[in-house]
């Protein structure tokens, strides 16, 4: 029997031809492949991604949740988990482990767009162990390029959190209690205990 990681993967492409996805493509293929992760870079390169492991699903899902509560209390925006893709202005579709939003910026946007165009305040990337820092590292300089106001990369690893302010250089902080939402979130304090 085959491992996970040696067996090929399987993309139903049958209605699109691969070269440079638009965003009319990728559409189709996550309708044709709903069980995978996707995300399409500003050159229209599709990435696909591995499911979380244990771990890291549980970990992203006390995220999301401690976001959700927050929200819940100011309703001041709203919360997206993993599986939520948004068309960023360089023209990539992205789905953050954790997204938030400041509810103006979704007044105007259809339900009916699947990856609407529209710029988190706010997100979370946590890594996996499977999961490159460097890549990481790029999608959090692409969000912030891109007016991600906050943002913060957690890496268990080396219990380290890079926060990406905009217009700010990058702040590395080493195994840090709790994080703050700063003026994007107010009042939103992270406990990082359930993460390390």
């Amino acid at each position: 029997m085959q491992s996970l990681e040696a067996r090929p993967l399987l993309v139903d492409t049958s209605r699109i031809t691969l070269r440079r996805i638009t965003h009319e493509e990728f559409e189709l293929l996550c309708q044709d492949n709903p069980e995978l992760r996707l995300e399409l870079t500003a050159d229209g390169e599709l990435v696909t991604m591995a499911p979380a492991g244990f771990e890291s699903s549980e970990k992203n899902g006390d995220l999301s949740a401690d976001v959700v509560i927050w929200n819940r209390q100011t309703k001041i925006g709203r919360t997206f988990d993993s599986s939520g893709g948004f068309t960023l202005p360089n023209g990539a579709i992205r789905s953050p482990d954790v997204t938030w939003i400041e509810k103006s910026k979704l007044a105007n946007i259809s339900s009916d767009i699947a990856f609407p165009s529209v710029v988190p305040d706010f997100v979370i990337e946590l890594r996996s162990k499977s999961d490159s820092l460097k890549t990481l590292q790029e999608k959090m300089v692409e969000y912030r390029t891109n007016g991600v106001r906050l943002g913060w990369l957690i890496n268990p690893q080396k219990q380290q959190v890079e926060i990406y302010r905009l217009g700010q250089e990058i702040e590395v902080l080493e195994s840090p209690i709790t994080l703050s939402g700063e003026d994007v979130l107010p009042g939103f304090v992270l406990d990082l205990s359930t993460i390390w």
